[in-house]
């Protein structure tokens, strides 16, 4: 796949000083789902306005579709859809005037079957002649990423899209993200629902103090950094580890009940059959085991409290 965005050496530092971004590098690939995860002011929101044009950078190119967005701010601006975190709607516009004029603002030439799909895959269809201040936040979250794709941008921003939206809007919105990346429009997003990244990202890339610390296919980043672990649970309970365990990593849990042991999941010999022949030496039974991996968010957890200010 060819890069939709190519970002260079981006920073921005404020009047106050500030430094949002630092020296960040990033290429997008066409038609992917890339999920932009970092705990609050990190550099997400910052990152996504600049590649919108709504904030200039201090430092540093952003290509959009091969156009800069500085010197082609125009064409850049076009082939984006943006729906931000903040709900700014039209107070005394229907829904349906709503993503009009959005779709006119753009350029593009009016289309009122486009934007009755649109709306209906928003299950707005049957409220798109309510003004907008009736509208509860959910629906207005709706209209907010109609607006967004009126004018059929081949690049979709989603910037913490889920936030305080309901189970039914969540499930809708992913279910038009995945048809929306199946026609090959290009998905950004930010989410604090590590599971929903999980679930729909491509590739993940990880912000914090303003540098991008790991950008990574999502099943290699799980394989590489990821843990697994096992957990036996024991017939008779132990008061604490036996020695003769003292070179495998095991934890003693639910008061002596469980092994825990944590191994790598990338590694070919994980000790795990002479641990099981070690126990049985030693007389130790266990009446099941089980395995689970690291999810995603634990992942996200361990890179951003070990990665301080100033570690890329």
């Amino acid at each position: 796949m060819s890069a939709v965005i190519s970002i260079s050496g981006l920073t921005k530092t404020y009047a106050g000083g500030h430094h949002a971004l630092e020296d960040v590098s990033l290429d997008i690939e066409r038609g992917e789902i890339f999920a932009l995860l970092g705990p609050n002011g990190a550099g997400k929101t910052t990152l996504i306005s600049i590649v919108c044009g709504i904030v200039r950078p201090t430092a540093g190119t952003v290509l959009v579709d091969g156009h800069d967005i500085v010197r082609d701010y125009r064409q850049a601006r076009a082939t984006i859809g943006l729906v931000p975190q903040e709900l700014v709607t039209e107070a005394f516009e229907t829904v349906f005037a709503a993503a009009r004029f959005s779709r006119g603002l753009f350029g593009r030439p009016p289309d009122d079957a486009y934007l009755e799909r649109v709306l209906r895959d928003l299950s707005l269809w049957d409220r798109r002649g309510d003004i907008m201040m009736t509208l509860s936040g959910g629906m207005k979250r709706r209209v907010m990423i109609a607006k967004a794709l009126s004018h059929e941008p081949r690049i979709l921003f989603l910037d913490e899209p889920t936030a305080g939206v309901d189970v039914e809007l969540r499930r809708d919105m992913w279910a038009l993200v995945r048809r929306l990346r199946d026609s090959g429009v290009t998905i950004i997003l930010t989410t604090h629902y590590i599971d929903e990244a999980e679930e729909m990202a491509d590739r993940i890339g990880v912000i914090n103090h303003g540098r991008l610390i790991v950008v990574e296919e999502k099943l290699r980043l799980m394989r590489k950094l990821g843990k697994r672990q096992l957990t036996l649970t024991l017939q008779d309970p132990l008061a604490a580890l036996p020695q003769e365990l003292g070179e495998w990593p095991l934890a003693l849990k639910a008061n002596g009940h469980e092994l825990e042991l944590t191994f790598d999941a990338a590694l070919e010999q994980t000790g795990i059959p002479a641990l099981l022949r070690r126990l049985e030496q030693l007389g130790i039974n266990y009446r099941d085991l089980n395995t689970r991996e690291s999810s995603l968010e634990e992942i996200f957890v361990s890179l951003v409290s070990e990665r301080g200010p100033g570690r890329a």
